[in-house]
């Protein structure tokens, strides 16, 4: 599997509709736990993945998600390792102070268009 989705349930089956699976989290406790299957579930020394986890090389999540994983999710970013994390607005849009994709761009380069 190539992208795998962790967020509210109705972006969930929205993804399903497209071909990616994702999981349903309603908190904290549940991020973390597929999380955890999405990116410790490499076994390096049978070279396969353990039983219960989940393969992927893109990981997206909605906003709310990225906030319950915390420094979590900040670790395993500053890795660099695969699963990339994509984060996405939920289903009641931007959470505030959170900038769109197109807002850090004009900053990185400095252009308004």
């Amino acid at each position: 599997m190539d992208y795998f989705f962790i967020g509210e349930a109705e972006l969930v089956t929205a993804f399903r509709f497209v071909g990616i699976e994702g999981q349903a989290v309603s908190g904290k406790e549940d991020a973390l736990a597929v999380f955890d299957k999405c990116t410790r579930g490499w076994d390096e020394t049978a070279g396969t993945f353990l039983p219960g986890a989940i393969s992927c090389r893109v990981l997206i999540l909605t906003e709310e998600t990225a906030l319950w994983l915390g420094n979590t999710l900040t670790d395993w970013q500053i890795k660099g390792d695969y699963p990339l994390v994509v984060e996405i607005p939920g289903t009641l849009g931007h959470l505030p102070g959170h900038k769109t994709l197109v807002d850090s761009i004009r900053e990185a380069i400095g252009v308004h268009v």
